[in-house]
């Protein structure tokens, strides 16, 4: 009874209670004996037990799995199940108890060790493409950022770059700074060495002449590269086609395939010259044989110079036209004046090389050239009008049509002016009225006059401005000898600085614009001259006191004539008694002044 009271009383409840408690303490403390020791902020190495899209479940030997984000694993897209791989203990537990594990930072602690080591034993890496950056690639190696300049990414120039990103490539490290933390890859670097061997053997078979076969590798505006198989060659723009290439794209594209011969190369410089027109028959081979100098030909203009023009008359072929096979004109000018680029021409062909491939063009022939009949068209004595082309010193070279020039010399400008130089008289472009003089035709020149258009005045201006007659002059320009006078009629005549003097000697030099009497002591019709003088018309007036005083029968003698202006003594035949006496007694003193006046002159 007493028995079963006590097992009555027994507290079931905390038995169980105390014992489970003691029981799970053991367990535990033997499964903590079975797992690994880790620590916050170590680096562990585990084993990928579980991948998808978003995460890897990764065991490290701890009572839970650990999870990394997939991201983290881009760089070795060949991850699999099984795998061991580093990671970072960031956190034993997070708040849902999870071990927190990071793959990248276990990288990066490591990273920066492995890439110097990689450099000092020149290794061969592995590394994950990101992105895109100015000038190159951003390449995830080790977990370090490193760059791949574009120029190292392959041995041929990369034109799309965005087609490596997100690929696994392996590299070289060729460069790093410890201050900045940089690093350098390149993958050319991996296949240069292999290239090399591959040119020198490639080089060891060329020869001259050989045809291969390549590819458009680059574009430049003087020539092709092409890949020959591991080696370069360039064709030179001039070798791509028989006829004239202004840009190379015009013949070839990148990428294309196209057969090529070899016409030099450098072994040592591993230059290799290669040639495209080459594979075709030269154009002048295939000229048509029946052409001859004197024909006619249609040509297109390609290229335009100064002294001409080059004009394709057939693919590959082409002619000169010089400038003086443009026109007759003997006034050469830019042949840009007569034609441009790509104008369709007829022309007939002067001279025909076809051993050194050379033909010479004109079309001036087209037309009749105006020198056959310049005699009948432009005889000596007929009026033509022309335009003002050229000034020189000593004429003036003018146009009476295309292929027709002639000179007007200084001296046949004008019958009364002093013409220092011709554009005092006429300008550039002005049309002037000549007559012709002259015919040259062998040396096709033609002597031509402009004063000849009126009778020579001088023949009549003796009678107005004779000898010792006065009259009345305007200063039109005044220079260290003396002072130009213009007269009536538009003649001008010459008063030396002696003959200006004024009889007032206080009074104002003369200037330009001054308008004074003055008297013709010379007169030189064949020389075209009037010399003058102010001084003798007063100084001659205060002299005429002592001739008065003559004896009173020789002045009663001379009978009174009524005044004349401007007269000169030679023109009144009542005087002529009177002239002869009066130049009887004055001419010693008329010759010492003459012999004074031309020696002031000079």
């Amino acid at each position: 009874m007493a028995e079963n009271l006590s097992l009555q009383n027994f507290d079931w409840d905390a038995y169980e209670s105390e014992k489970k408690g003691t029981q799970n303490e053991e367990i535990l403390k033997k499964y903590d004996d079975t797992l690994s020791a880790i620590e916050d902020n170590k680096v562990v190495e585990g084993t990928v037990i579980s991948i998808n899209k978003r995460e890897v479940v990764v065991n490290v030997g701890y009572k839970s799995d650990g999870i990394v984000p997939a991201a983290e694993f881009r760089y070795n897209p060949d991850l699999k199940v099984g795998d061991k791989v580093e990671v970072y203990i960031q956190s034993q537990e997070d708040k849902q108890g999870q071990l927190v594990l990071s793959h990248k930072e276990a990288r990066a602690a490591q990273s920066w060790e492995r890439v110097n080591q990689a450099l000092e034993n020149e290794e061969i890496v592995t590394g994950y493409i990101k992105c895109r950056t100015k000038g190159g690639m951003i390449v995830d190696v080790f977990g370090t950022e490193a760059f791949l300049p574009g120029s190292q990414i392959d041995v041929r120039p990369i034109r799309d770059y965005d087609v490596f990103v997100g690929k696994t490539m392996e590299f070289k490290i060729v460069k790093i700074n410890q201050e900045f933390r940089n690093v350098v890859v390149s993958h050319k670097a991996l296949i240069e060495a292999e290239l090399e061997a591959q040119k020198k053997e490639i080089v060891s078979k060329l020869e001259k002449g050989q045809v291969l076969e390549g590819t458009v590798k680059n574009i430049t505006n003087y020539g092709v590269f092409i890949d020959l198989g591991g080696v370069d060659g360039l064709i030179h723009i001039t070798d791509l086609s028989w006829g004239r290439v202004s840009d190379p794209k015009e013949i070839v594209q990148l990428d294309q395939k196209i057969n090529v011969v070899i016409l030099d190369f450098d072994e040592e410089k591993k230059r290799i010259a290669l040639g495209l027109k080459q594979l075709t028959p030269h154009p002048w081979d295939a000229l048509d044989a029946n052409l001859k100098v004197g024909d006619h030909i249609h040509g297109k203009v390609v290229v335009m110079a100064d002294y001409g023009a080059f004009v394709e008359v057939a693919p590959g072929v082409e002619g000169l036209v010089h400038v003086s096979e443009m026109s007759w004109s003997q006034h050469l000018r830019s042949a840009n004046d007569f034609l441009k680029v790509g104008d369709e021409i007829e022309a007939v062909i002067l001279t025909l090389d076809r051993e050194d491939r050379k033909m010479s063009l004109g079309i001036k022939q087209l037309k009749a050239d105006p020198w056959e009949t310049i005699e009948t068209r432009y005889a000596v004595g007929t009026r033509h009008f022309a335009k003002v082309r050229n000034f020189t010193n000593f004429g003036v070279f003018v146009e009476l049509e295309e292929g027709v020039e002639g000179l007007i010399h200084i001296s046949d400008l004008s019958w009364t002016k002093k013409i220092k130089h011709p554009n005092e008289f006429t300008s550039i472009g002005a049309e002037i009225e000549v007559v012709v003089l002259d015919i040259d035709k062998e040396n096709r020149r033609l002597s031509l006059g402009h004063k000849q258009l009126e009778e020579n005045p001088w023949n009549e201006l003796e009678a107005k401005f004779g000898l010792d007659s006065i009259v009345d002059g305007k200063i039109i320009e005044i220079n260290d000898k003396g002072a130009l006078v213009l007269l009536e009629e538009g003649v001008e005549g010459f008063c030396t600085n002696r003959h200006l003097q004024k009889e007032d000697k206080e009074a104002a030099p003369a200037v330009v614009g001054d308008v004074l009497p003055f008297r013709v002591i010379e007169f030189n019709r064949d020389a075209k001259r009037i010399s003058l003088s102010h001084l003798r018309t007063w100084e001659e007036r205060k002299e005429a006191p002592k001739k008065e005083a003559a004896p009173k029968k020789e002045k009663e003698s001379v009978p009174e004539l009524p005044k004349v202006e401007k007269t000169t003594l030679g023109d009144l035949s009542v005087l002529a008694d009177l002239k002869a006496s009066m130049e009887a007694e004055e001419k010693p003193a008329k010759k010492a002044t003459k012999k004074a006046a031309k020696a002031e002159e000079e």
